[in-house]
């Protein structure tokens, strides 16, 4: 028996879609609900706070050293426009900050996977949650759950284990994070083990897929599946690979035979169990806030209702303070925050044109900027994409992408593929990667684990750890 998805068509896109319809489906959700408590004895957002800012210690004084040594006007930062740390670099920090030089580049990459640098080409400059970091407990909290997504990245793969395996596991870990999360304290790894063949046994099941290890004759009273001890032998180092990773970014730990969540770990698992859940502020609520709590209310109403908000908290405010708040909003960390600013800027109209003309040479919102010019000087919405180059178009498709994983949910970043200029997979994954977009290997991380296609998703997984290892 063989998938059901054609083995010619896996890693071709379907017709494009024009990009400037993309950021709106972010904003189209269910109806909304009243935002769920979290379970009693997680600790308060300040305290969370506190833990991800001890955690991520070493990775902002690392970031913050490179804000200072690494600057305009000083040498880069990387080698080769890679993202690890040239050796003279890495060399330099250790001998500024005393510590060895594994030390700093461990460093380095944690602060890359929680946003707390950015590189660009051979520079590196200090990312927005850094800014924030000793004043924003959102900032710091939402920068140790970008690691925590990225858990897959923090400890090289076991060399010797098939790449489909890897990838299964690394699917099946969600619902063993998930167990962790309800058993609320130690759980015995044989009974993870257990848990983590049962959830491989399923993802192959739903692929109709007979078990790569299948003895040729299995007695019908036995389905093949992962169930035999030769099995969990060979998920064993996997499962032990995926619980040492997740301890080194801070989310459990391991230990003595058992794995337990930490709190932040815990909260992290139920953020991620609720996130479609957070409840939209009221009307008067919003037309009262600043701009960017504006926009996140608006950003649980359809669109319609959305306008017909941007338009009252318009009237409760000068014209240009409120274009000056709304791109402040839109040069922030979310991209959706991004989307929804430039959304509130078209029901501005005319009076916005010069200070969006402004923006076209700072590169996280020109692409928005030249849709919105474009829509403004009477080019149909649907045909407004064709303003941007393939380059601009592809950094837009990435923070699209950036706003569906950490809003929307899984199947919506699966069909935000279709909104690719790329005709391919491999043709896409390439553009990305040279884009050089901040968020790219967090969208390739929550793409993999999304996509139902396993070979797509070993692509996606490969080229996620590419760009965070700077391979080609």
């Amino acid at each position: 028996m063989t998938s059901r998805i054609p083995r010619d068509s896996r890693l071709r896109l379907v017709r494009p879609r024009p990009l400037a319809a993309a950021p709106r489906a972010v904003n189209q959700r269910r109806p909304r609900r009243a935002a769920p408590r979290p379970p009693e004895g997680t600790p308060a957002p300040a305290e969370l706070a506190r833990m991800a800012r001890s955690g991520l210690a070493g990775a902002v004084r690392v970031a913050r050293w490179a804000d200072a040594a690494l600057g305009p006007g000083r040498n880069g930062a990387t080698a080769d426009g890679k993202a690890t740390l040239s050796e003279a670099t890495a060399r330099q920090a250790a001998a500024e900050l005393r510590l060895g030089v594994a030390q700093v580049r461990a460093d380095w990459d944690t602060a890359r996977l929680a946003g707390l640098v950015e590189v660009h080409g051979d520079n590196a400059r200090p990312g927005w949650r850094l800014r924030a970091w000793d004043r924003d407990d959102s900032a710091v909290l939402r920068g140790w759950v970008a690691l925590f997504d990225a858990w897959s990245l923090a400890c090289p793969e076991p060399g010797d284990q098939e790449a489909a395996a890897v990838a299964e596991v690394v699917s099946a870990m969600p619902q063993v994070l998930s167990f962790l999360q309800l058993s609320a304290g130690p759980v015995p790894v044989e009974q993870l083990l257990d848990l983590l063949r049962q959830r491989v046994t399923e993802l192959r099941t739903a692929r109709c897929e007979v078990p790569y290890d299948a003895q040729p004759a299995v007695p019908a009273a036995e389905p093949a599946s992962l169930a035999g001890p030769a099995e969990a032998s060979a998920l064993a180092p996997l499962l032990d690979w995926a619980l040492r990773a997740l301890a080194s970014v801070g989310a459990l730990t391991y230990g003595d035979g058992q794995a337990t969540l930490t709190p932040l770990g815990s909260w992290a698992v139920w953020v991620k169990l609720e996130q479609i859940c957070v409840a939209a502020q009221s009307p008067a609520g919003n037309i009262e806030q600043a701009a960017e709590d504006m926009l996140r209310g608006c950003a649980q109403l359809r669109p319609n209702a959305a306008r017909a908000e941007y338009r009252a908290w318009l009237a409760a405010r000068p014209v240009g303070s409120a274009v000056t708040e709304l791109l402040g909003a839109a040069r922030g960390e979310d991209a959706l925050l991004r989307g929804l600013a430039f959304e509130a800027l078209r029901v501005v109209g005319a009076p916005a044109e010069p200070d969006v003309r402004a923006v076209l040479d700072e590169p996280a919102l020109r692409p928005y900027a030249l849709l919105w010019l474009a829509e403004h000087d009477g080019v149909d919405p649907e045909d407004a994409h064709e303003v941007l180059t393939r380059e601009e178009a592809t950094w837009l498709w990435v923070d699209t992408a950036a706003a569906v994983a950490d809003h929307g949910e899984a199947p919506m970043l699966v069909r935000h593929l279709e909104a690719a200029l790329q005709p391919t997979v491999p043709a896409l994954l390439d553009e990305v990667r040279a884009v050089g977009h901040p968020r790219t290997v967090q969208v390739l991380v929550a793409l993999a684990a999304a996509h139902p296609d396993p070979a797509l998703a070993k692509a996606v997984r490969r080229a996620a750890f590419q760009v965070h290892t700077g391979g080609s």
